[in-house]
């Protein structure tokens, strides 16, 4: 016992105790065997776990008296179980306790210390240790020891400022301009293991900072509730992780243009002359967008909103389902219509009749108005002069999905809408929602059923793929909507953000770009999406000097042509849960040089990004310098410099295959009927899948899209190109289509030949500085051989 209380006092901490899928014969548990029955220690606590699959288990402990509940994330469906069907562990006894094992991992337990151990399969590697829990003075606290070299990334938009956190505390809790607009209580370590905390309450990580060898977490939601992911890498957690909260889901091809946001105090000339002057400049855009000022009243948080008299008028002629003439001129330029919108509904009733819908259950309006008047905050005050009851929250309509009131937008040509910070990421000390929530549980829970209200709302509404877009987030964020870096600009700073986003499954994000520098004009267009924000000033490209106007144009027709890899890599993204925009540690786990790098990114598996600064880091692999062919040896730090015309480094790692289309002003311009492959043969053979469909519905989901794998090779005495046959159907889809391919070579070619046969000296060019071939007006696909010996 004295051995014992150094690790658990018994005032303080609640000891743990566990049975092993009904191995003893309490209370054995269901579901196939995957579930571990629950059992007390001491009157002190309960413990239940949860097997999920073979690499992902949930470990859920009580106050003896407390009860095992699910949260908001569990009601709500943003965690949901992964496919594990045929999945049973083996289960037996071991000295003090009991053991279950998988094929990727093996949880032992000591009944006598309390302590939960997550080891690796054969028990050699303990994973996770955990050393205590307690639930003192309304404080929920875990702790677990620590590995001298362990480290861990992940927990969102909470820091800025590094990715790795030993040493550091993370408050996760959703705020406004601050470093934490979408936290996320998920964390990776590098023993290969990672944790999701399953609340929506404030948690706050101390990760060594107080103690060297201990790590925990604290927070006020009466249980400790959380998910273990077994995986070899940084990559595989990921993969898992979003296995468990969602996958992203593909957005239209259009979301992969430029979006401008107009001013605030635009009206419709102001629109359609932007819109115009983007035309006559020759700057791709594929979105106009519209701030708070399109509304009669600004931020309206009503369902009674409209557009402004003023500034977008209808005439006395047209029906109110009619839209603004303005949009109809858009929609001939070929632009896409985004709103601002601001909320303060209270989006828990159309949860709850969503969450009874996947059970299988009708929540009638009679149950819901019962526990609005319950839950009313204030309580509801009775007039007999006055017929009715009259709420708090005079916004919402509890028999009302919120999106409804957008319908009628949705109808007048609008295809998404801005999901603004306001409102949604305040506190309310003193709400209680109608779902009975306090606020201190609800808060970080509003911002995720904003995004998938809206993202189901428009889906269900029109069967075209939703653009969502949000500033804020938690768990599961990344399976319903796109996010940018709030109101913090475009600067170096905001990458912090998106790396930490993306560590955390978010894969379609973007900053308000800085467009009067050539730093930042770089930055904006070479990310996931592509963003200008006026706000209040005058953003537009063309009123930045010539030069910069310049500069916006190439960058913006080099976004254009990358839409076939961009859009190809975002479909892995949803199969995978891998971010299109990847840190470099998560690429390069092994190498410690990558790991607090704040400046560069993977921009898909090909293009490496560098940012506002000169000092670059070169992973292992060769690199070639897209702007000027320049070839780089990894593994090293260099100094580097980019064209005057330029704003940062862009390079091109050895293997890569970038398929790239014609340039046109607008997705949908004209058919992608030709691919230009910019390849960069390595010794290994590598590959790339050209995803296709027709960019705008669900029907890619029945196998309505085509795939076409290309590979490439460095041979002894030749480079090699291989265009496969593309395979699917979907409709619209182009029937012919020409080749080009611009393939690194360090001479002038022996031969050029296509399955055998020679191919002409007049269809292919060699640029000495570049070292690059260039070969043009392939008509069919097949084996492409580049003798160089």
């Amino acid at each position: 016992m004295k051995g014992k209380m150094r690790r658990f006092k018994t005032k303080k901490y609640y000891c743990l105790m566990l049975l092993l899928f009904g191995f003893l014969t309490q209370a054995q548990a269901q579901d196939n065997g995957r579930n571990i029955t629950e059992h007390s220690y001491n009157k002190t606590s309960r413990i239940r776990i949860q097997m999920i699959s073979s690499n992902i288990l949930r470990i859920s402990i009580v106050p003896e008296r407390g009860e095992f509940q699910n949260s908001g994330l569990n009601r709500y469906g943003f965690i949901t179980r992964p496919d594990s069907e045929g999945f049973k562990p083996q289960i037996s006894a071991a000295a003090q306790g009991y053991s279950a094992k998988t094929a990727d991992m093996q949880v032992k337990v000591n009944y006598v210390t309390g302590n939960i151990h997550v080891t690796n399969t054969d028990g050699t590697k303990v994973l996770l240790d955990q050393s205590g829990a307690s639930f003192e003075k309304g404080i929920t606290e875990a702790v677990f020891k620590a590995d001298k070299e362990e480290d861990w990334i992940g927990f969102g938009d909470q820091s800025r400022t590094h990715l790795y956190h030993r040493g550091y505390m993370a408050d996760c809790d959703v705020r406004y301009k601050t470093s934490t607009y979408i936290p996320v209580p998920y964390f990776m370590s590098t023993k290969g293991v990672g944790i999701l905390v399953n609340t929506t309450y404030r948690t706050i990580f101390d990760m060594c900072k107080t103690k060297p060898n201990s790590y925990n977490w604290k927070n006020q939601s009466g249980t400790v509730d959380y998910y273990v992911i077994v995986g070899k890498d940084f990559k595989q957690l990921i993969n898992s992780y979003t296995s468990l909260t969602g996958r992203p889901k593909l957005p239209p091809q259009w979301a992969f243009g430029l979006w401008f946001i107009c001013r605030d105090q635009a009206d419709d000339m102001e629109a359609v002359n932007a819109a115009y002057s983007f035309r006559q400049e020759k700057i791709p855009c594929d979105v106009i967008g519209l701030e708070p000022g399109w509304m009669e009243r600004r931020y309206d948080y009503s369902t009674k909103k409209k557009w402004s008299s003023k500034r977008f008028p209808h005439p006395f002629w047209f029906n109110d389902a009619r839209p603004p003439s303005f949009v109809p001129a858009l929609k001939k330029m070929g632009f896409k219509l985004e709103l601002w919108l601001c909320s303060n509904y209270d989006l828990s009733y159309e949860a709850e009749r969503q969450a009874g819908r996947r059970a299988g259950i009708k929540v009638n309006s009679d149950s819901l108005k019962d526990a609005a008047k319950a839950n009313a905050t204030p309580p509801i005050f009775q007039d007999d002069h006055l017929s009715g009851i009259v709420y708090a929250d005079t916004v919402t309509l509890i028999d009302t999905p919120w999106f409804h009131h957008l319908e009628k937008f949705v109808d007048q040509g609008v295809d998404f809408f801005k999901q603004d910070a306001a409102v949604q990421m305040e506190f309310h000390p003193d709400r209680l929602w109608g779902n009975g929530m306090k606020d201190k549980e609800m808060h970080n829970l509003y911002p995720i059923l904003y995004s998938q209200q809206m993202y189901d709302g428009f889906k269900a509404k029109t069967n075209r793929r939703p653009a969502a877009l949000t500033p804020a987030g938690w768990t599961g964020f990344q399976a319903f909507s796109a996010t940018w870096t709030g109101d913090t600009g475009g600067e170096l700073a905001t990458l912090g953000g998106i790396l930490n986003t993306s560590i955390v499954g978010g894969s379609w994000s973007t900053v308000d770009m800085e467009v009067s520098t050539k730093e930042g004009i770089h930055y904006g267009y070479l990310l996931p999406f592509s963003e200008i924000c006026s706000w209040a000033y005058f953003k537009m490209p063309w009123v930045q000097g010539s030069e910069l106007t310049s500069i916006h144009r190439d960058y913006a027709e080099l976004r254009s042509r990358l839409f076939p890899y961009l859009y190809s890599s975002a479909r892995m993204s949803t199969k995978t849960g891998l971010p299109l925009l990847e840190p470099l540690t998560i690429a390069y786990p092994e190498d410690k040089n990558c790991r607090e790098n704040l400046h560069q990114y993977l921009l898909g598996p090909g293009l490496m990004v560098g940012i506002y600064k000169k000092d670059m880091y070169f992973p292992a692999g060769r690199w070639k310098d897209y702007w000027t062919g320049q070839i780089i040896e990894g593994s090293q730090q260099k100094d580097i410099s980019w064209p005057e015309d330029k704003g940062g480094a862009l390079y091109v790692n050895s293997g890569s295959i970038i398929p790239m289309g014609q340039m046109m002003q607008y997705r949908g311009e004209k058919p992608l009927d030709e691919i230009t492959l910019y390849v960069f043969p390595d010794q290994k053979e590598t590959s790339f899948d050209l995803y296709e469909d027709d960019g705008i519905t669900f029907d890619y989901e029945k196998g309505n899209y085509s795939t076409t794998h290309i590979t490439t090779k460095k041979a002894e005495i030749a480079s090699i190109i291989e265009i496969g046959k593309t395979i699917g159907t979907f409709e619209n889809m182009v029937k012919q289509r020409t080749w080009n391919i611009i393939v690194n070579l360090e001479a002038r070619p022996l031969a050029v030949s296509m399955d055998g046969a020679i191919i002409k000296e007049d269809q292919y060019t060699y640029d000495d500085t570049r070292k690059e071939l260039t070969i043009r007006k392939l008509t069919k696909p097949g084996m492409i051989s580049v003798r160089e010996k």
